[in-house]
């Protein structure tokens, strides 16, 4: 018996042999061998010589092809990781340099294709990094081997190689980002361009003359199509990427008109000689053609300018359009009724699409860009010289008179609504056979349509009916009503057309409309789609019989099109139409018609013009209706899709869909359990229930033993849904908030999760700190209970944000803090308070903030010093300060003379700053009522008279009195004092109350705690009235008030206080 022992993957010395010798295994079908010797590849990565090694193992063609194609692998792997100078274990000059030497002969010998493939690929990373300065010579070699391997004499393997060598250098070079990059291509790419041509028109020469003296099927004439299919692709690449202006150049002007030519020749000769050509030489025949469209829609769309003034492009796009009107002939479906037989009426099998369709796909979207840019040319051209702008200017004005003639305009209309609107067959097999799915496509957005004839016509057609809406209104709208009669006579809906016949094609009408529906903003008022509506939709919807489905699907979307854009609709009428089309037990009604009308509702409901009672009767049937079509489509993206409608119409009906609420809850639980690990379903169930929580209005909390379940498992920090769901569950969470009348012991539990979240990113903070904001409303006792945890947090934050937004927010919630400790403890709540601020720090960090702001202050000249905190956020660190200081001055003093210690200040020299710095600042205060909250805190601090430190700041109050005063009041006669109100005194808190609909119970909390705030509720004269006559008492009376501290005033401060007639 036989025992292998494997040793440890340390104990293998690298060496040639030992190398073959762990690829053998590693390519062998032991998997024990294959996880061994892929650890012991894996150990060799950092050892000197490995990836040399790796490519003399590549290169000996006595090994085994699955082990020099492992070693091929392995060495393009380790460039990508290890061939950079910065990459840790880099790989050494020298190794670089054994590589570089040996690759490029390497493969152009290698007789297998696979592996030449795999060699290409590691040439063209290496140019990738060592182009043009450690490899400056790689494509003046390529270009010298390509002419050599051109020639008659040579092995025909060797061109091949080099043209794939050459192909995948420059697809790399290519992607380059970097301008060094590009330009070092550009500059090299004029002698390649000549060599590449010469061989590719000598070998399209070679097969074509052999195809016409008979010999398509011979081994020479079938290299020669491959060799010209390879070349063609690098010149493609090169003509687009290798020069920066390509029209300027001769070789492509050159190279352009050749491929004109071949675009038509080979096209004739494919139809020709069909049944002569081998199958595969006819396939790669096929894909020349393909590689010619491609270059020339790529040229329009990266070099527009140059396309247009390349020689004979006009032309070159009616040649494509001439090939397009030929290929729609062929292209929709004969009949609406799917066909029994597949492959026939222009039909192919969906993994096997036909090269026609798509060369025409690119000439569509060929069209569509020469169309851009003329219709769009700001976002098509980019220029920097003025000769730039001449071509511009001369392509714009070239492509509008060659191509776009107002004829070839009109013909364009027509063969895109009547041919390439139309449903084909493979469309109407697919709409059978996997409906879930071909709606889905149907609807999809993004740049699908470059991908699809159809959807490229529809945004052609759209281009130019907009751009030549006076041309083409009339030429659809006769179009339209020939096709729009249901009966055997039809109504005129305007003076344009006379009575048209009936018309049973189905198919076209459904093109007709599409055409009618994408159109609707340029038709708005020339067609009068309510009397459309009511004579023919009607009556068309409810007939019944096969293919009538795709006319219902059809009117769907047109109705979801037209309403966004026309006013004065019948919507009560619509309402009934998706009801209709919703109807499961209308067999017309296929999964499709009630899918795409319930994507469609969604654009019915959404417009302004949009009121809830009109829609009232209907809600409950359509809201059934669409939560049996969710449960019944398979495909998460659709019922998303559908989630959303039904989000729309909860949102559109406000407070109206109360009734309505339980038919939309009973199903979302079910479909949160099937869901699973579908993250993007469970994000549109949680944004329906934010939107159904905030309709509701206060009758939300009926759900909350449903909801905050879902909330609590989607913010748990442990919660592997966090990550996904965290963003929407917040939103559902504030939404929550807003509308609970009262606090619940179930919502209370969830304010321990807030914590965590106060240390996150910046959007999920914003919305933590709002959800705080409603928690501090709806159950301010609780919360200052827990305000040492929650001022501890905000001490944090505000040392880590000293000039963010979030800055904002935090200090407001102070203010509510202190508001709501006001209002529920009055002052001995505010001073609990302010030891709570003291205790945990954050008393200190706003003084430490404005002492550096006041230090900066007053600093000058060039080299002053910058604030951590100036003006906005100053005001908010401020405004802290003055609603302590006017709940409870004395605390507030109290609170400034225990820190100030231990900012190694006396309370002299820190009220004196502190002061200082505040009456500077506040000129800077833009809004009237923190101007007034910051008047009210200075002057409250004159109820500590007679201390000297505010008496000193008598001159800096009375100026700030007569600023707030003259800023607040507003007099009837500008020209008296008499009389007068303070224009931020409310006297009626009901006057903000909505009474046409329920309020949200966070608003009226709001609403309260606004008309609590005495810079709503005391005028300004009054309270400064008040707070002055007693510091007058305090010092003595007026003589001494006029003696001690008066006097010291400036004259002119004095008599503009006085002029307020306060006192």
């Amino acid at each position: 018996m036989n025992f292998a022992i494997e040793l440890p993957p340390e104990a293998n010395p690298l060496n040639p042999q030992t190398l073959i010798n762990i690829l053998t295994k590693a390519s062998s079908t032991d998997q024990q061998q294959v996880q061994t010797s892929t650890q012991q590849l894996q150990n060799w990565e950092k050892e000197p010589g490995f990836y040399s090694s790796l490519q003399s193992v590549f290169i000996e063609t006595s090994l085994s092809l699955e082990v020099r194609y492992l070693s091929a692998i392995q060495l393009k792997n380790g460039i990508d990781k290890y061939w950079r100078k910065t990459a840790s274990n880099a790989i050494t000059k020298e190794e670089k340099a054994v590589i570089r030497s040996r690759c490029l002969e390497s493969g152009i010998n290698e007789p297998d294709r696979r592996l030449a493939l795999q060699n290409a690929l590691v040439i063209a990373k290496i140019t990738r990094f060592e182009f043009p300065h450690e490899w400056p010579d790689i494509i003046s070699s390529v270009t010298k081997h390509l002419r050599l391997a051109s020639q008659l004499e040579s092995n025909p393997v060797h061109l091949s190689r080099t043209l794939l060598i050459l192909l995948y250098i420059i697809k790399e070079l290519s992607t380059a980002r970097l301008q060094r990059s590009r330009s070092s291509l550009q500059s090299a790419t004029p002698e390649v361009f000549q060599v590449l041509g010469k061989v590719y028109i000598d070998k399209v020469h070679l097969w074509m003359r052999s195809l016409q003296d008979g010999g398509g099927g011979n081994a020479l004439a079938s290299q020669a199509v491959s060799d010209s299919l390879l070349a063609l692709r690098v010149l493609r690449r090169l003509t687009i990427a290798g020069f920066e202006f390509p029209n300027r150049h001769k070789e492509v002007q050159e190279f352009w008109v050749r491929s004109r030519l071949h675009l038509a020749e080979m096209l004739s000769l494919l139809r020709l000689y069909s049944q002569s050509l081998q199958p595969e030489m006819q396939f790669q025949v096929q894909k020349i053609l393909v590689q010619l469209s491609k270059l020339h829609l790529e040229m329009v769309k990266v070099h527009p300018a140059a396309f247009a003034l390349l020689p004979d492009s006009p032309q070159l796009a009616k040649a494509y359009w001439s090939l397009l009107c030929e290929f729609g002939q062929t292209f929709g479906s004969q009949s609406a009724v799917t066909p029994s037989k597949i492959g026939t009426d222009g039909d192919a099998e969906d993994k096997d699409i036909p090269y026609m369709e798509k060369i025409s796909l690119k000439g569509l979207l060929l069209i569509r860009a020469c169309a851009k840019m003329v219709y769009s040319p700001s976002q098509t051209f980019k220029y920097q010289h003025a000769e730039d702008k001449l071509e511009k200017k001369h392509s714009i004005a070239l492509m509008q008179t060659e191509l776009l003639s107002e004829t070839l305009i009109g013909e364009m209309m027509e063969i895109l609504v009547t041919r390439f609107f139309v449903f084909r067959p493979r469309d109407l097999r697919q709409w059978e056979e996997e409906p879930d799915e071909w709606e889905r496509r149907e609807e999809g957005e993004g740049e699908v349509w470059e991908f699809s004839i159809r959807s490229c016509a529809e945004k052609l057609f759209l281009d130019l009916v907009i751009n030549n809406k006076d041309l083409l209104t009339k030429p659809l709208l006769n179009v339209f009503y020939t096709v729009a009669s249901t009966c055997n006579t039809m109504e005129r809906y305007s003076g344009l057309t006379d009575i048209a016949p009936q018309n049973s094609d189905i198919l076209l009408k459904d093109s007709i409309y599409a055409a009618i529906g994408l159109a609707a903003p340029v038709l708005e008022a020339e067609l009068d789609f309510g009397k459309f509506l009511e004579t023919t939709l009607i009556p068309e919807i409810q007939i019944q019989g096969p293919g009538y489905n795709i006319l219902r699907r059809r009117i769907a979307i047109v109705l979801g099109q037209w309403l966004t854009v026309k006013e004065g609709l019948n919507r009560p009428l619509v309402y009934q139409i998706f009801q209709y089309l919703l109807d499961k037990d209308d067999l017309s009604n296929d999964l499709v018609v009630r899918v795409t009308a319930g994507r469609q509702l969604k654009n019915i409901i959404e417009p302004y013009e949009f009121t809830a009672k009109p829609f009232m009767p209907y809600a409950e049937t359509l809201l059934g209706r669409l939560m049996v079509l969710i449960e019944e489509v398979e495909l998460s993206e659709t019922k998303m899709a559908l989630l959303n409608t039904v989000n729309v119409i909860v949102s559109r009906m406000e407070h109206h869909i109360n009734p309505f609420a339980d038919q939309i809850l009973s199903l979302l639980p079910s479909l949160w359990l099937q869901a699973g690990e579908e993250y993007l379903m469970k994000q549109s169930i949680l944004s329906i229930l934010s939107v159904l929580m905030t309709s509701m209005k206060d009758q939300s909390h009926r759900f909350h033993s449903m909801v905050l379940p879902l909330i609590h498992s989607s913010i748990e920090a442990s919660s592997e849904s966090r990550t996904y769901l965290l963003e929407d569950a917040l939103d559902l969470w504030a939404a929550i908030l807003v509308q609970t009348p009262s606090p619940t012991p179930e919502i209370l539990t969830l304010v321990e999760h807030l914590f965590p979240m106060y240390e996150t990113g910046t959007d999920t903070l914003r919305k933590s700190l709002e959800i705080t904001e409603s928690y501090i409303l709806l159950a301010p006792a609780p919360v200052l209970e827990s305000s040492a945890r929650f001022l501890s947090s905000f001490t944090a934050l505000l040392a880590s944000n000293p000039k963010r937004e979030a800055s904002g927010i935090i200090t407001r919630l102070i203010e509510l803090l202190i508001q709501s400790a006001e209002n529920f403890g009055g002052p001995s709540a505010i001073q609990a308070l302010t030891t709570v601020l003291l205790d945990t720090h954050l008393f200190t960090q706003l003084l430490t903030s404005l002492h550096d702001a006041y230090s900066a202050h007053q600093t000058s000249g060039p080299n002053r010093a910058h604030p951590v905190i100036d003006g906005i956020v100053e005001t908010s660190h401020f405004s802290v300060l003055a609603r302590l200081a006017l709940a409870n001055p004395s605390s507030f003093v109290q609170a400034l003379a225990t820190l100030s210690p231990s900012l190694n200040s006396s309370f002299d020299d820190t009220i004196t700053w502190l002061l200082t710095e505040w009456f500077s600042h506040f000129e800077n205060i833009g809004a009237a009522d923190r101007k007034k909250l910051h008047c009210f805190a200075l002057t409250a601090l004159l109820d500590l008279t007679p201390h000297p430190w505010i008496m000193r700041k008598l001159q800096d109050l009375m100026g700030v009195w007569t600023d707030v005063v003259t800023e607040c009041v507003e007099y009837p006669d500008e020209d008296s004092r008499e009389g007068g109100r303070d224009t931020l005194v409310w006297w009626d808190p009901d006057g903000l109350k909505p009474t046409d609909r329920p309020e949200a119970p966070e608003h009226a909390r709001k609403r309260n705690i606004l008309f609590s705030d005495p810079i709503h509720r005391v005028d300004v004269r009054d309270f400064v009235r008040a707070r002055l006559q007693r510091s007058i008492e305090a010092c003595g009376g007026q003589e001494a008030f006029q003696r001690d501290w008066l006097v010291d005033v400036d004259v002119d401060v004095v008599r503009s206080f006085g002029q307020l007639g306060i006192l």
